[in-house]
């Protein structure tokens, strides 16, 4: 799809139209990231036939979007002039300066666990204060503060200490190490993909990834075991042809193999990420209780395991359909014709976390999934936490 040319009337410069551009627009303007991306999508498809539009053009036509859809208030937001943003400066105890940004102010109240609406909302109601104050610089420490009054009196005093435990770990610098797992089609990916946009920071690794490098570099002949799906793994075991094997037993054990061989290289990428002291998502069918066992006692991580679970089979199979429609080289087919082996294992991993003490999350509802495991995060960074705004909002 050729993208057509934006031309600035002012200054006559040229830029080619850029979806990702318009997409943090619309979520500055308080649209989710879902929502932002395909409205961008239907206007790029809008607009495909034209080999030049003018910026006022385009605005109009994501306008008249944003009002069908959405109404004149979300509207008017994204029709502020581009530089209104800017008229707030935020400022850093470093000294650096940077606009507003209502995109990001929203994504910090969703990770420490408001809904996208009331975070949008709570934005928007912020922001509007600041300007009609006439505030044209303030400090982040203060917007901080500030947002803290505005979720204790708007939502209560349980949201407000999520919102100040979540704001002294970022003070903190302290990496999170998020680690998804699930059996093929729990939605893995996609729930991990929909945090790291949340998160901003974190890295986002696939263990499948990880997987297929070291198919690359080991050839099947020497690991048959590492060449297999993960629900067949037990396939290339020797003990598969013998009689008076338990199926069930040799499904696990292939599982295991497997994952044990994969948790080579999910070491070393924690192990740098640690190092640099970033946060990652690390997500796939190969992370397991046993994993945790790898990671360094002494390293000053958040460590969250989550095992994602889909509890009805039917349901299962809706997803891996879904996903083999979306993502062609996933063909469903294959998955559903493995169907009771990728449920066996399912049922296995959600045994093994539960023994293991592991929230499972049923994944039934993408936001609700979303909204529990950044609930599990704040649990976890709470454990211990007794610090006061004061000593947080320095």
């Amino acid at each position: 799809m050729a993208k057509p040319q934006v031309i600035d009337l002012n200054t006559q410069a040229r830029v080619p139209f850029l979806r990702g551009i318009l997409t943090r627009s619309l979520q500055d303007a308080g649209l989710p990231f879902d929502e932002a991306y395909r409205l961008a999508s239907d206007v790029r498809q809008e607009l495909s036939h034209a080999s030049a539009i003018t910026t006022e053009q385009l605005r109009g036509a994501v306008t008249q979007h944003l009002q069908q859809q959405y109404g004149a208030a979300v509207a008017s937001r994204y029709l502020e002039p581009a530089m209104a943003s800017a008229t707030v400066m935020v400022r850093t105890a470093e000294g650096q300066t940077a606009p507003f940004s209502r995109g990001q102010h929203r994504r910090t109240l969703e990770c420490s666990g408001l809904p996208t609406g009331d975070a949008a909302a709570l934005t928007a109601s912020l922001y509007d204060h600041l300007v009609k104050k006439g505030t044209r610089e303030i400090t982040r420490a203060r917007l901080e503060k500030l947002t803290y009054r505005y979720v204790q009196r708007a939502f209560g005093n349980e949201p407000s200490l999520r919102y100040l435990v979540w704001m002294d770990f970022l003070h903190s610098e302290r990496p999170l190490l998020l680690l998804i797992g699930g059996t093929a089609g729990s939605g893995k990916s996609t729930i991990a993909t929909k945090l790291a946009q949340r998160l901003e920071n974190a890295r986002l690794q696939s263990t499948d990834m990880l997987r297929e490098v070291m198919r690359m570099l080991i050839p099947e002949r020497l690991l048959p075991v590492l060449h297999t799906s993960s629900f067949n793994a037990r396939q290339a075991l020797p003990a598969w042809r013998k009689d008076g094997v338990d199926n069930g037993d040799l499904l696990a054990e292939g599982y295991r193999t497997q994952a044990e061989l994969v948790s080579v290289a999910c070491e070393a990428v924690i192990l740098r990420a640690l190092k640099e002291r970033v946060s990652l998502i690390l997500e796939g069918v190969h992370i397991q209780p046993a994993f945790l066992e790898r990671i360094p006692n002494n390293a000053d991580v958040v460590v969250v395991p989550v095992m994602l679970a889909i509890l009805k089979p039917a349901q299962l199979g809706r997803l891996i359909q879904v996903r083999g429609k979306r993502v062609p080289d996933r063909r469903s087919e294959r998955y559903l014709e493995h169907f009771d082996a990728i449920w066996n294992l399912q049922t296995f991993l959600l045994s093994e976390a539960d023994r293991a003490g592991i929230p499972i999350v049923a994944n039934d509802n993408e936001e609700k999934a979303i909204g529990q495991i950044m609930a599990l995060v704040i649990e976890a960074l709470s454990k211990g936490f007794s610090a006061t705004p004061k000593e947080v909002f320095l």
